[in-house]
C-alpha cells in the first residue's frame, strides 16, 4: 500500500520508493530519510500528510506520499 492509505499513528516500514523514474523526487525523499527499511508514521492527514521519520516531522503532498510504499 502507499502512504496515502496508511492509518494515523501506525508505524510502518518503507518497502519501496516508486517515483517512476523521477530522479529529483527520489533524491528529495532520500534526503528526508525515506528509503527502504526505514520506519515512518503518519501523524496527521489534512490536505497534505504530516509524517514522522527518524524523530523529525515533515509535511508531504499526496503525490510524494503515493510514491512511498509501506507495510506494517
Amino acid at each position: 500500500m502507499n502512504l496515502n492509505e496508511a492509518k494515523l499513528g501506525t508505524e510502518y516500514v518503507i518497502t519501496q520508493i516508486d517515483t517512476e523514474g523521477d530522479e529529483e523526487m527520489e533524491s528529495f525523499l532520500f534526503s528526508l530519510g525515506c528509503y527502504s527499511g526505514e520506519k515512518i508514521t503518519v501523524v496527521d492527514k489534512k490536505k497534505n500528510l504530516f509524517v514522522s521519520i527518524k524523530d523529525a516531522r515533515y509535511n508531504i503532498d499526496p503525490e510524494l506520499a503515493a510514491a512511498i510504499l509501506v507495510e506494517e
